[in-house]
């Protein structure tokens, strides 16, 4: 919890209800610092938790991850071919739990990603569906901190 807390210079109340269970916030952390080190730009992989966020509704973690991709200097109305394509895979990965079409993953390869991507992006829907569920069954406040961005949505 010590490095959650010097990334945001204090303890998200999510991390720390998350902490209840142990087993929960090792298994998050793990899978959150494979993620981190994707072959996905950091653009790509913010862009792609706040996809994970808005589908599964939680306006927490869209609230602490919108000002992460701002000051990446990328923006959640991004009209970038590649994150809209980027965003459109994750949504197809996630309606059909993996099981996307030849055309979904072959306009993803086109926009320059590669397979490898495509399995990255398996890689952080897992990681942030840990979190996007545990924020939710635990109601976790949005801190003061990220109210700003609250109601900030990618729907389109």
């Amino acid at each position: 919890m010590l490095a959650i807390t010097n990334q945001f210079g204090f303890l998200p109340s999510a991390v720390a209800l998350m902490a209840e269970s142990p087993e929960l916030l090792q298994a998050f952390s793990r899978a959150n610092s494979l993620f981190q080190q994707s072959s996905l730009s950091p653009i790509a992989r913010e862009t792609l938790v706040l996809a994970i966020a808005e589908r599964n509704g939680c306006e927490l973690c869209v609230a602490m991850h919108t000002p992460a991709l701002i000051r990446l200097g990328g923006s959640p109305e991004s009209t970038d071919p590649a994150l809209v394509t980027l965003r459109t895979f994750a949504n197809a990965v996630m309606d059909t739990t993996g099981a996307v079409d030849d055309d979904q993953l072959d306009a993803f390869i086109a926009a320059g990603y590669t397979a490898r991507n495509a399995l990255e992006v398996v890689l952080g829907i897992g990681t942030y569906t840990l979190s996007t569920f545990a924020n939710r069954l635990t109601k976790a406040p949005i801190d003061p901190q990220f109210a700003a961005e609250k109601d900030h949505s990618l729907t389109r």
